[in-house]
């Protein structure tokens, strides 16, 4: 038995203009469906949905999306393009427009923080960054 998994994602009655937002940002994404209560929509391969459910609730930090880049390049389009018109925080983290909380990492990261001797150095340089630079971390 297979049970799909995918996060829904509530919204103040625009879903669909999330859902648009996220798939000008991310290769290879798409709208899937969409109804007036709720938009499936695919990002690079990871499907999302969006739910049109009023006032009630918002989001918050304690749950975060991980957008792991391979490049410099990478980090900077998604960092920019997410956080526009959003709000941007320390060590990769920032709140799109919509207020989804995000985390922009270098994927050489996991890397970095597992050799013992070099992870407090890098998690030092880390700890003064807003935004992730790469060639810092590696010099670090």
């Amino acid at each position: 038995m297979t049970g799909t998994m995918y996060p829904c994602l509530w919204f103040d009655g625009n879903a669909k203009e999330a859902a648009e937002y996220y798939c000008s940002i991310f290769a290879n994404s798409k709208i899937l469906e969409e109804n007036p209560m709720v938009v499936r929509f695919d990002l690079n391969g990871n499907t999302f949905m969006g739910l049109n459910g009023g006032p009630k609730y918002s989001f918050s930090p304690a749950t975060s999306f991980v957008v792991e880049c391979e490049t410099q390049q990478e980090i900077d389009h998604y960092w920019e393009k997410l956080g526009e018109g959003g709000r941007y925080d320390q060590c990769g983290w920032l709140d799109d427009k919509f207020g989804v909380s995000w985390q922009i990492v270098p994927a050489v990261l996991h890397k970095l923080m597992s050799d013992p001797e070099r992870a407090p150095r890098v998690i030092d340089a880390f700890m003064k960054m807003t935004k992730f630079n790469i060639e810092e971390l590696i010099s670090a």
